[in-house]
C-alpha cells in the first residue's frame, strides 16, 4: 500500500515467508540497501521487561546479514505508545479501573501491561502458562521483572519457532486455560497469541491488541466480544502493527534506530494525531463511565 505522512510518500509492502528462515535471510539480502527500513513481524529482536532487554539469539543470527538497511520490531513503540493507550481509553469514556486484564505475554507487552496497571486494572500475566505451559499466572509487574531477569538469559537462546508461532503454526488454535479468559474483562496482547489460545466464547470482553484483519474482526464478533481496540489505526483495511509504524518513523526521521530517543516517537505520533482504533462489536453499556 501507499501512504503519505508529513509530506513524505511511503510504499509499505508486507512480505511473508511462512516461517521459512532460509527464505527470510534471502529476502533480507535481496532488499538490503533497497528499502529504508525493515519492520520485523512474527518475532522480536529483543525480549523486554521494563528496563531489561535481551537480544534473541536466533533472530539476531538471521538479521546479521544486513549491512545497510536497519530493522526494527516495534519494541520501542510498545514501550512508549502502548503504555499510553489505557489512559486514552479512560479519557474516551471507557471504564477500565477495577477490571481484570489478561496479559498474554508481559515480556512482549510490558508497556501495555504497565499502562493497564496504572489506570487501576488487576492483572493476570500469562507468560508462564502460555509460553512455557506452567499453570502459574503472575499478578504483579515486579514479579514479572524479577522472573524476567532469571528467565531471559535462557529464553533468548531458544529457537525462534519455540518462542513464537511461525508459518502454519500461527493459524492453529489450541484453547488453553479457558478459566483465565472467563475471569478477565480485558484480553490484551499480540493477536497471534490471543487467537491461538482463546476459547470459543468471549462474551462482553474487550480485546486490546495490535494487528487484525477483517476476518479476525468478524471472528471476534461471532465469539461475543464487545469491544475491539487496536493500538494502531486502520490503514488499507488492516490495522498495521507497531513494527510497521516504527519502520516508517525510522525512515521519516532518517536516523538509525539506536539514535532515536523514545520522545521522538511520541512526538511523531502526536503530530500525526495517531489514535487507537476502537471498534464496537456488541453491547458496550457496561464499559461506559
Amino acid at each position: 500500500m501507499e501512504i503519505e505522512l508529513l509530506g513524505c510518500h511511503f510504499l509499505v509492502e508486507r512480505i511473508g515467508v511462512d516461517g521459512d528462515k532460509r527464505r527470510f535471510v534471502e529476502l533480507l539480502k535481496e532488499l538490503d540497501g533497497q528499502v529504508d527500513c525493515f519492520g520485523l513481524g512474527g518475532a522480536d529482536l529483543y525480549l523486554r521487561a521494563g528496563k531489561y532487554r535481551y537480544e534473541v539469539v536466533d533472530v539476531a543470527r538471521l538479521v546479521s546479514v544486513l549491512r545497510k538497511t536497519p530493522i526494527v520490531d516495534g519494541g520501542e513503540l510498545k514501550e512508549t505508545w502502548e503504555r499510553e493507550v489505557p489512559r486514552y481509553l479512560e479519557e474516551e469514556g471507557f471504564r477500565l479501573r477495577g477490571r481484570t486484564a489478561l496479559i498474554m505475554s508481559g515480556m512482549d507487552r510490558y508497556g501495555l501491561a504497565e499502562g493497564l496497571w496504572q489506570v487501576g486494572c488487576r492483572l493476570l500475566i500469562g507468560d508462564m502458562p502460555f509460553a512455557l505451559g506452567i499453570p502459574i499466572f503472575l499478578r504483579r509487574l515486579w514479579t514479572l521483572r524479577f522472573l524476567s531477569v532469571l528467565m531471559m538469559p535462557v529464553l533468548r537462546r531458544l529457537p525462534i519457532d519455540v518462542l513464537y508461532p511461525t508459518g502454519k503454526e500461527q493459524e492453529k488454535t489450541t484453547p488453553r486455560f479457558p478459566w483465565a479468559f472467563e475471569r478477565s474483562d480485558i484480553v490484551a496482547g499480540d493477536f497471534l497469541y490471543i487467537r491461538r489460545f482463546m476459547p470459543e466464547r468471549l462474551p462482553g470482553k474487550m480485546v486490546l491488541t495490535n494487528t487484525v484483519t477483517p476476518a479476525d474482526v468478524d471472528d471476534l464478533k461471532a465469539r461475543g466480544v464487545a469491544l475491539l481496540v487496536t493500538t494502531t489505526p486502520e490503514m488499507g483495511g488492516r490495522s498495521f502493527g507497531t513494527n510497521v509504524l516504527q519502520a516508517m518513523f525510522v525512515a521519516l526521521l532518517e536516523k538509525r534506530p539506536e539514535d532515536i530517543a523514545p520522545g521522538e516517537y511520541l512526538a511523531l505520533l502526536r503530530e500525526l494525531k495517531i489514535r487507537p482504533r476502537i471498534v464496537t462489536l456488541g453491547e458496550v453499556g457496561s464499559w461506559r463511565i
